[in-house]
């Protein structure tokens, strides 16, 4: 087994010029509908979580000087992050739908080329 060809190949393979398929072409499409979505769908989830364990916090008196005010915030900060918790879904399909809409025809198109090639 000669290492130094095997090696020469696959650093050959690395620099040669990149063949776009139309597979290929078809998986960013798919990513460019999808990923708005995701995108935002981790963030608002994410920033949920915070504000809802900062709400938690404040009410068990672990952050704030215990007083009957910071309980309030912190109840009022834990609904706000369950609220936040609960709309992320339904926002999520809401932008995943409008990705699919926008990009629907082109990925279509191209899936269509992509059948009909074989």
């Amino acid at each position: 087994m000669n290492t130094d060809k095997i090696y020469a190949e696959s650093l050959a393979n690395e620099y040669a010029p990149k063949d776009t398929s139309k597979v290929v072409t078809l998986k960013k499409l798919d990513n460019k509908a999808k990923m708005p979505a995701t995108v935002s769908a981790y963030s608002l989830g994410i920033i949920s979580a915070l504000v809802l364990g900062a709400g938690m916090c404040f009410s068990m008196k672990i952050i704030g000087d215990g007083s009957q005010t910071m309980f309030i915030v912190g109840v009022v900060l834990g609904v706000l992050g369950i609220a936040g918790v609960c709309v992320n879904y339904p926002i999520y399909k809401k932008l995943l739908e409008n990705g699919k809409k926008k990009y629907a025809y082109e990925i279509m198109e191209l899936a269509k080329e992509i059948s009909e090639a074989e």
